[in-house]
């Protein structure tokens, strides 16, 4: 049983500093307005989103802080400085630390022993390292970006020892190119995703509504981040993640082949 669990799926703020002055603050405002409205209750952020952290907290100050849950990233020696930071800008005191590098395991634990934060973890676009981090650390949860979709299974080891040792996968990149455009080249990952597409349809699901389920089908798998940009964005992944999948397209022969 993992020791911190946060919701099935949040928004990944990393597009919510992208567009600059107010129109970009009213239009990020706008999209966590409505991932809120859609349900979604798992906010993640970083300093280096540009203006994410600022934007998240204007538009989260205004609900119950009981009812949702906020991570950011450190890295380096100073981690308690960072969340400092990291709180001022959002205005909100954070539930969840993800670490970007080594040097801030100690403190971050610290941290979650004085009742600062609830939960620690790791970030990483290397499910290696994050199995190193695992092994050698007492982390509440990792934040895997890629290596785990329909198209990309290589994480599964790491998922199976956090599923050992209680720790939760957050993951994140799931939505990829070749999931969300109608990818016509002769690139191998192209190929293999109309394939799968094309199952998908016999069952009256999109490739991109499986590729949002697929993640949580591992019980190590707790949340899945969702990237969007706008409030339609994230107004129709949230649509998506409302369909289900039916159970039997996760038994057919030809998926099961192409996700071996």
């Amino acid at each position: 049983m993992s020791r911190f669990r946060p919701p099935r799926f949040g928004l990944g703020g990393s597009h919510l500093g992208e567009s600059p002055g107010q129109d970009g603050d009213a239009t990020a405002v706008a999209t966590v307005d409505a991932a809120y409205q859609a349900g979604i209750r798992f906010f993640d952020t970083s300093p280096s989103y540009g203006d994410s952290e600022v934007r998240l907290g204007t538009a989260l100050q205004r609900r119950p802080r009981s009812e949702f849950i906020v991570s950011t990233k450190v890295a380096g020696d100073d981690a308690r400085a960072s969340l400092r930071a990291s709180s001022e800008r959002l205005g909100l005191a954070v539930d969840l630390v993800l670490a970007e590098d080594n040097a801030s395991y100690s403190a971050l634990d610290e941290l979650r022993r004085d009742g600062v934060i609830k939960a620690t973890g790791a970030v990483s676009a290397d499910w290696r390292q994050l199995d190193r981090l695992v092994r050698n650390a007492e982390l509440d949860c990792v934040l895997l970006a890629g290596q785990y979709s329909l198209l990309d299974q290589s994480a599964a080891p790491l998922l199976n020892r956090c599923l050992a040792r209680g720790v939760s996968v957050i993951v994140s990149g799931v939505l990829t190119p070749q999931v969300l455009q109608a990818d016509e080249s002769s690139d191998p990952a192209a190929i293999r995703a109309r394939r799968i597409s094309a199952v998908c349809e016999r069952y009256g699901v999109s490739l991109p509504q499986a590729a949002l389920a697929f993640p949580s089908r591992h019980p190590a798998v707790t949340s899945v981040l969702i990237a969007a940009s706008t409030p339609a964005e994230i107004r129709a992944d949230a649509a998506l993640v409302r369909q289900p999948v039916p159970a039997q397209l996760w038994r057919d022969p030809e998926l099961e082949r192409l996700l071996s």
